[in-house]
């Protein structure tokens, strides 16, 4: 007590801790009088002791009073020193801010009073202490008392001021403390912390564009704010640290690269738009620096093109754009690798959009890098397989350049008919809805003759005959009415006058086996009409079932159409194509005479003329009376033989032996379809065993309570009685 009188006087002291402001204020003067009189005697001993007797006495003092009056006793002492307070600071700054954490918040309010007259006074040499201060009016920003809040934000504005003119701010050392602020969620201190980086951006000598890695995250993360002036304030900062960027020649993109690619996934709208709005200038600005994250600004990309939001859809195509325009090698650390990643990846996405441009990187990096991405063909193979299968055309198109482009290596062309095959045969969906599209547009992008060779190649080896002959009738229908496949057709047609047209029947030949409508329709775009007759002639009973029916009414109303113009006009000369004539009759006598498709084609017939205009009127007059087709056609059964020899190695093609090649193949159709009947019958046999022994036994219980012979005579008659007209079946009718 004795040195608190010496250095202070007992009134002064007494004052100091008095509950009444005015007092206090009133010894603070005194006690700022009394350092004046101190410094100007050089007694420096004696102002150290009135400084330890405001710390210990006052700004520690358990009683709340007296920490007031510390307070403004330390403020009051700096005034008091001037000039000279710099030498103090030490002592004086740590308790007052120690003080701003005080339980009181009268305490917390004149400790922001106390600092900010301190500030006042020692301005550039206040920077000392800036860190501290930082992250005491960080808290005090959220503090609950509003005076306090008001009083930190006084306190605030003059540290800003402060620091703007100093030329002794460490940015390097404040750096850290910012970035371990960034993502506090108070409202208050978000405000504070993007105030403080805003100003310090405007300090011409502060580069804080060189920092920006550090604290962009915690800025985007503004943009989510529940508050719009938050929103506003954080999106205005980031404007700024944009335009800074588009101006200066040094950036490290790459890292804000990875942050941005990060945001631009956030759920929240206005994050997202900023995000890739950032990321399409850093395309067009980052050159070299980004090569080695376009494979995640792509992942960041593709995705947003799908956005429900417009603006956001629009930037997100322009980048994309911008990214596949971008002219980069390999040996520049391009990973097409990594993109091709980010793209199978994003084949899976629920959005059409996204998928297309997938599809689209892909196919502009088997164009621009074609080796590379072989490398990597097994990672995406699959996956391209089943994008086969997509809900959406556009897709499926785009897959089917993609699988053309990589097809053009023949190794690879197998390999993707194979699986094609395969994919058709595991989900027979597949080939009903994507069927016809996969192979027109496979036979626009490769030669169409090359698919179809191939296709007959593999499915000639098939084991599941259900599924060859399925396969076989679906390319032969989009043989027959494909435009693309026009020149196809044409091909087959000269068959019989061209070594190009012979060896494509050939090659077809041996699969379309499977399918005898197939087989015959093949005929009759090549021309072979005798080898048709004889195909239609080798049908036994088992192969006219519904099926075959079905494609035979198809192959009917296809004769109406364009492709078969030159058939139709063939027969204006029935004597000179009389195995068309016989071929067209002899599928008139399969058909079902109630059926559109026997009205259809015996329409047809009934316009062919009664003359020939090669000579033949004769035979058809005949024909025309009732004569027998054996005699209407002038052949004996020798000359038959004769004709069929001679045809039989037209151009080379040995007809017979295409005739026992198709009958063996049919010979396995009918084999297993006869082993699908008894299977089906073995599997109903067990239930049915069941039901006749039941029905056994309910008869031998009839058998107990049957009526009287007598009653039962009527009965035995009616049984007895001839079958009724329509009871009556012939052969091959069915008795309904």
């Amino acid at each position: 007590m004795s040195d608190a009188l010496s250095a202070i006087p007992a009134a002064v002291h007494r004052n100091l801790s008095d509950k009444l402001y005015e007092k206090r204020k009133n010894a603070a003067i005194e006690i700022e009088n009394t350092v004046k009189i101190l410094i100007a005697a050089g007694d420096h001993d004696k102002i150290s002791k009135v400084i330890d007797v405001l710390i210990k006495e006052f700004a520690k003092s358990p009683q709340a009073n007296h920490r007031k009056g510390g307070l403004i006793g330390l403020a009051a002492v700096t005034v008091g020193l001037a000039t000279e307070a710099a030498q103090y600071l030490e002592q004086i700054v740590p308790p007052v801010i120690d003080s701003f954490t005080d339980q009181d918040s009268r305490v917390r309010y004149y400790a922001c009073e106390a600092l900010y007259n301190i500030a006042k006074v020692v301005r550039g040499e206040f920077i000392l202490f800036f860190n501290k201060i930082f992250d005491a009016l960080c808290k005090l920003s959220a503090d609950s008392d509003a005076n306090v809040q008001s009083a930190a934000h006084l306190l605030d504005r003059l540290v800003k001021d402060i620091v703007t003119e100093s030329d002794q701010f460490s940015i390097e050392e404040f750096i850290p403390l910012l970035k371990e602020r960034m993502n506090v969620l108070n409202p208050y201190v978000r405000q504070f912390l993007v105030g403080w980086i805003t100003v310090l951006d405007s300090v011409p000598d502060i580069d804080m564009l060189g920092f920006l890695p550090d604290f962009l995250d915690g800025l985007f993360n503004m943009l989510s704010d529940s508050s719009h002036e938050i929103r506003q304030q954080a999106d205005s900062a980031l404007s700024e640290f944009l335009q800074e960027i588009k101006n200066s020649p040094s950036v490290d993109y790459g890292r804000m690269a990875e942050i941005l690619v990060q945001r631009a996934s956030s759920p929240d709208e206005f994050t997202r738009l900023t995000a890739i709005t950032w990321i399409n200038e850093f395309v067009k600005l980052g050159g070299d620096q980004l090569v080695r994250y376009y494979a995640d600004i792509l992942g960041a990309i593709l995705p947003c093109i799908s956005d429900k939001e417009e603006k956001i859809r629009v930037v997100a195509r322009e980048t994309n754009e911008e990214l596949r325009s971008i002219h980069v090698e390999p040996s520049d650390g391009f990973d097409v690798g990594a993109i091709l990643s980010v793209a199978r990846r994003q084949l899976s996405s629920d959005n059409e959009a996204t998928r297309i441009e997938a599809l689209n990187w892909i196919s502009t990096l088997l164009n621009k890098h074609r080796t590379e991405v072989l490398c990597f063909l097994n990672d995406i193979f699959d996956t391209l397989l089943k994008a086969l299968s997509d809900s959406s055309d556009d897709v499926v198109l785009l897959v089917l350049e993609v699988h053309a482009g990589v097809a053009k290596d023949p190794q690879y062309f197998r390999h993707l008919i194979v699986f094609l095959v395969h994919n058709f045969r595991a989900d027979n969906s597949l080939l009903e809805r994507r069927g016809a599209i996969i192979v027109r547009r496979l036979c626009v992008l490769l030669d169409a003759e090359r698919v179809y060779r191939e296709l007959s190649t593999i499915l000639e080896g098939e084991d599941n005959l259900d599924f060859a002959s399925t396969m076989v009738q679906a390319l032969n229908l989009i043989l027959l009415t494909a435009p693309e496949l026009s020149k196809l057709r044409g091909l087959l047609k000269g068959s019989l006058v061209n070594r190009e047209g012979k060896e494509l029947f050939v090659a077809l030949y041996a699969s379309w086996c499977h399918s005898p409508m197939a087989i015959i329709s093949l005929c009759l775009l090549a021309q072979a009409y005798q080898h048709a007759s004889v195909v239609i002639q080798s049908l036994v009973e088992e192969d006219i079932n519904v099926k075959f029916l079905v494609q035979l009414d198809k192959l009917i109303r296809l004769l109406e159409t364009p492709i078969f113009t030159y058939l139709r006009l063939q027969l204006l000369e029935p004597g000179r194509y009389t195995w068309l004539l016989k071929t067209l009759y002899g599928l008139l006598m399969l058909l079902p005479q109630q059926s559109a498709a026997f009205k259809i084609l015996r329409t047809r017939l009934k316009t062919v003329p009664t003359y020939s205009f090669s000579g033949g009127g004769d035979q058809i007059s005949r024909a025309s009376s009732g004569v027998p087709f054996s005699q209407y056609t002038n052949h004996h059964e020798d000359d038959d033989a004769k004709d069929i020899n001679i045809a039989s190695s037209h151009q080379g093609i040995n007809f017979a032996a295409r005739l026992q090649q198709f009958e063996n193949v049919q010979s396995l159709h009918r084999v297993q379809a006869r082993n699908n009947v008894k299977y089906s019958y073995t599997t109903s046999s067990s239930s049915t065993s069941k039901e006749v022994k039941r029905s056994e036994e309910e008869e031998e219980e009839e058998q107990q309570h049957k009526p009287p012979l007598s009653s039962r005579s009527s009965s035995v008659a009616d049984n007895s009685r001839p079958p009724s007209r329509s009871s009556r079946k012939g052969p091959g009718q069915l008795q309904l």
